[in-house]
């Protein structure tokens, strides 16, 4: 049985499955599996990935059923007890798994294991992720995860590794959940077991990427229940400014097209002390005066210009 199953799920992705792919077989970790789960692709990512042959890859296919259930297919298929995700379009240097497994064998019982990460923003613009109270340096279990899961993520799915048992015992990924599906179950994770982290860069995050489920409009997505973590949130003041980012970033894009009604549901529900100046103002401006916003933030974006509503 492989130590590793690495789990990735593929829907048109047939410009750079290949890139990918080839940073998994580059490991120095080399007791892995890799299984794609296709999820109903209508391009040639069959085709591309159907040509490799080396017999550590075993391939599904299922119609198009979004990436939680795909997800959770390779979850059901993995024959090792650790599971590393991988999104199609991004990217591993070759020592990842190895860092990942030696945290695993140094920090045991841990939830989840986490390498750090480079985003790229765009063809030619890199951006590094920083975490409250972590420095670059540090290695080991973070002290609180919760407040250090600002202002990026700790665990980003591309970058992290999970016992398969965790992973089966809380049900896998929400189905029913097509945008932050991955963070309900990682705070899930992180509200029963330690978090690790190591001091390695070692995978890359491509936010440019085509096909993504953010760029498309919030009324047509499945979206995340906030309800469950109520109880929570009252015991864990990190866990509530964690959860009030997101509700604001609903709130924000329900506003952006015009629908007041579910904007305030979520703008309500946030404490008043998590709620910037900034975010206040831009809540207050009309949609169009928001959609504009929008468009400026996605021109000085391709110029390597980044910004967050969240800030």
């Amino acid at each position: 049985m492989p130590k590793i199953s690495v789990v990735i799920p593929l829907y048109n992705k047939d410009f750079i499955i290949s890139e990918t792919l080839n940073s998994v077989l580059a490991q120095t970790f080399t007791d892995f599996e890799v299984i794609i789960v296709n999820d109903g692709s209508t391009d040639n990512s069959l085709e591309v990935v159907s040509q490799y042959t080396d017999d550590r890859i075993r391939l599904y296919n299922q119609e198009n059923s979004g990436v939680s259930k795909t997800r959770n297919v390779g979850i059901e298929y993995a024959k090792g007890e650790l599971i590393a995700f991988l999104d199609a379009d991004d990217y591993w240097y070759p020592n990842h798994l190895e860092e990942l497994y030696q945290l695993y064998i140094d920090f045991p019982n841990c939830g989840i294991y986490c390498n750090r990460y480079i985003i790229k923003t765009t063809t030619k613009h890199f951006q590094k992720p920083i975490f409250n109270g972590i420095d670059d340096n540090f290695r080991g279990i973070v002290p609180n995860y919760f407040y250090s899961n600002k202002p990026f993520r700790i665990t980003w799915t591309s970058a992290l590794m999970i016992e398969k048992m965790i992973l089966k015992k809380l049900g896998g990924f929400n189905e029913n959940v097509e945008v932050v599906e991955d963070i309900e179950l990682w705070i899930k994770i992180g509200l029963l077991y330690p978090v690790a982290i190591t001091n390695k860069l070692t995978a890359l995050y491509n936010f440019n990427s085509p096909n993504s489920l953010t760029k498309r409009k919030i009324c047509e997505m499945k979206l995340f229940d906030f309800s469950q973590f109520e109880r929570a949130e009252e015991n864990n003041i990190y866990l509530k400014e964690l959860l009030d980012l997101h509700r604001f970033f609903y709130a924000i894009q329900y506003k952006s097209i015009g629908d007041t009604e579910n904007a305030l549901f979520y703008y309500t529900k946030i404490a008043p002390k998590n709620l910037t100046f900034t975010n206040k103002i831009l809540f207050n401006l009309p949609s169009f005066v928001l959609q504009l916003l929008y468009k400026i933030k996605h021109l000085l974006k391709k110029i390597g210009i980044e910004f967050s509503t969240y800030n």
